[in-house]
C-alpha cells in the first residue's frame, strides 16, 4: 500500500489544504492528514483536539483519508504510519525554501522523500494567518474554508 503523510498546524484548514489533499488522494493509495502543533507559531486558534475534527468534517468525502493530531516529529510519525513519502503543498517560490530545507532535513533523518505539490492558482494567496485574522474581525472567509471550519469560525469571532 502507497501511504502519504500530509502534515500541518491547519488553524484553520483552508480550501487550499483541502485542494492539496484531494489531489494527493489521487496519487496514493491512502493520505494520513496530521494535525500538529508547531512550537514555532503564535498560540493557536483552535486547540489540536478541534482542528483535528474540522479537518476530518471537511475531507468526509474523501474515503482514503484519514486525519489524526500529533505531537512528535513528522518523520516518527510517518514510521510509525507507513507513509513513503511526506506530502507538502506550496502556494509561492517563498514557501518552498523554509519547505525544502525540512524536506531535507526529514530525508536525511528517516530516508523519506517529500513530495512538492503546488496549490491551484485560485488558493495560492490563501493563508491559515489570514484566514484568522480576517475571522477575528468578523470579515466573510466562507469562499476560502470548507463549511465545518467556517461555522467554527464564526462562533470564535461572536
Amino acid at each position: 500500500m502507497n501511504i502519504a503523510l500530509f502534515p500541518g498546524s491547519f488553524d484553520p484548514f483552508h480550501n487550499g489544504h483541502l485542494e492539496v489533499v484531494e489531489r494527493a488522494s489521487r496519487l496514493f493509495d491512502e493520505v494520513i492528514v496530521a494535525s500538529l502543533r508547531n512550537p514555532q507559531k503564535a498560540e493557536p486558534l483552535f486547540p489540536i483536539e478541534e482542528r483535528e475534527l474540522m479537518v476530518s468534517e471537511s475531507l468526509a468525502h474523501v474515503p482514503n483519508v484519514r486525519v489524526v493530531a500529533m505531537s512528535s516529529l513528522v518523520v516518527d510519525l510517518a514510521r510509525e504510519v507507513g507513509a513513503s513519502v511526506i506530502v507538502k503543498g506550496l502556494r509561492a517560490v517563498s514557501d518552498f525554501e523554509s519547505e525544502l530545507q525540512m524536506a531535507q532535513m526529514n530525508r536525511q533523518l528517516s530516508g523519506i522523500e517529500t513530495l512538492f505539490l503546488p496549490t491551484g492558482s485560485q488558493y495560492a494567496y490563501i493563508a491559515s494567518r489570514l484566514i484568522r485574522e480576517v475571522a477575528r474581525y468578523g470579515g466573510d472567509v466562507s469562499a476560502l474554508v470548507p463549511e465545518p471550519v467556517n461555522r467554527r469560525l464564526k462562533e470564535v469571532a461572536r
